[in-house]
């Protein structure tokens, strides 16, 4: 999309909210910002932030934007600590929405003559949807299965021909581990992975495991739900879709930009939705936005990979540590599984971090702890500092349908 455009549909957008939306018009007003002061895309940083605490407080809709009888569908997130955020869309919305998963699918490389397998879940969670118009909208045979029943994913993949496998990493994990134990006929060539951060050493094992390339799509529903960026088969990074949001990267603790190149936390803004437009909006989400050209021969804006959370981020000793960080750090170590958990114990500012994971195969007494100190090492080179490691034998760990929770609570 051109700049001119893009300015000229931001400038619509802020009059818009101004107008219609009183709990925006009054976040404006407390910073001392207008309609009329914003002139181009740099003035975008004049405006305040919203939050996931602002849709709460707003509950169920008080930031919608249009008549109420133009809604026509609603998802909400997860209410896991309090009421969940409820996210509207129109007609207008949901065609937007499926043009550009649609645009996400086919620059993974999907195709019309694809069978795509939807494994996430249906219903309030945009997921499930979300790449079932998208594929539909390619042309695509799509086999709505949704998350869990997982025998019967794998009847299907080989009976209906699968050849494109969309859910979450944790779950593709699943599936590749029951494919060792009983191989099946199948066709599957690409996965489509997302909601939740995973790491290159998951990437690895889940081509390994399903004879496919993995490729990373990202979306929150906040925004719209899946269909955000999408990764290339080149896999330098996701490519957001320029025509509907507009990204920055801002310092986590100070909320300014941090230089060209840096890894902060990404903030969106929506350009086209008409139920619920979202103004700087914080994912929470790590990354940077990468500088030049993909390979692929686009040159539109890219983020790196979702490296973590910055409210799932631990801090351990002064020292700031991701999950996928562990995750790396035990891929990288022959003989453990992609399965762990975290727990992190004891008081602020005296933390430890007991990191449980589960091996491969049952080891003799030594073996084990050939095993544990190779994985400590590792695990001291990309976190920086001493952790306590449990080594759990083979499926010990409760394996995930959906989103793995990687961080529990000491008991």
């Amino acid at each position: 999309m051109k700049e001119g455009r893009k300015t000229k549909e931001l400038k619509e957008l802020i009059r818009r909210v101004w107008e219609r939306v009183p709990h925006y018009r009054a976040k404006m007003e407390d910073v001392g910002v207008t309609p009329e002061d914003i002139s181009s895309l740099d003035d975008l940083r004049k405006l305040p932030f919203t939050t996931k605490e602002d849709l709460r407080d707003t509950y169920p809709m008080g930031l919608i934007a249009c008549d109420r009888k133009k809604i026509v569908r609603f998802h909400a997130s997860s209410g896991t600590t309090g009421k969940p955020t409820v996210v509207a869309y129109t007609r207008k919305d949901i065609k937007t929405w499926t043009s550009a998963m649609a645009s996400c699918l086919s620059r993974a490389g999907v195709r019309s003559e694809d069978v795509v397998q939807v494994a996430y879940g249906y219903g309030l969670f945009t997921g499930g949807l979300g790449l079932h118009y998208g594929a539909e909208e390619l042309g695509c045979a799509v086999i709505p299965a949704s998350g869990g029943f997982s025998e019967r994913q794998l009847m299907l993949m080989e009976d209906l021909g699968t050849t494109v496998l969309a859910c979450t990493p944790s779950y593709a994990l699943k599936l590749s581990e029951m494919l060792s134990q009983k191989k099946r006929n199948l066709k599957l060539r690409l996965g489509i992975f997302g909601a939740e951060p995973w790491s290159e050493t998951m990437r690895h094992t889940l081509e390994e495991g399903l004879g496919i390339t993995a490729l990373d799509v990202y979306g929150l529903s906040e925004i719209m739900g899946p269909g955000v960026a999408m990764e290339c088969p080149a896999k330098e990074g996701l490519h957001l879709a320029q025509d509907f949001f507009i990204a920055e990267i801002i310092d986590p603790d100070t909320g300014r930009p941090v230089e060209e190149g840096k890894e902060g936390e990404l903030v969106i803004t929506t350009l086209t939705k008409e139920a619920l437009p979202i103004i700087r909006y914080r994912t929470r989400d790590i990354t940077r936005i990468l500088p030049g050209k993909c390979s692929c021969g686009d040159s539109g804006a890219r983020i790196a990979r979702i490296r973590g959370r910055s409210d799932q981020m631990l801090i351990i000793r002064g020292v700031n540590v991701f999950p996928t960080q562990v995750e790396t750090a035990l891929g990288r170590t022959p003989g453990l599984s992609c399965h762990y958990y975290l727990e992190v114990v004891g008081k602020e500012g005296h933390k430890d971090l007991h990191v449980y994971s589960e091996m491969l195969e049952h080891l003799s007494p030594e073996a084990e702890e050939r095993l544990k100190a190779k994985a400590l090492s590792n695990l001291h080179n990309i976190l920086g500092i001493r952790v306590e490691l449990h080594l759990l034998p083979p499926g010990t760990i409760e394996r995930s349908e959906g989103k793995s929770q990687r961080i529990r609570s000491a008991i």
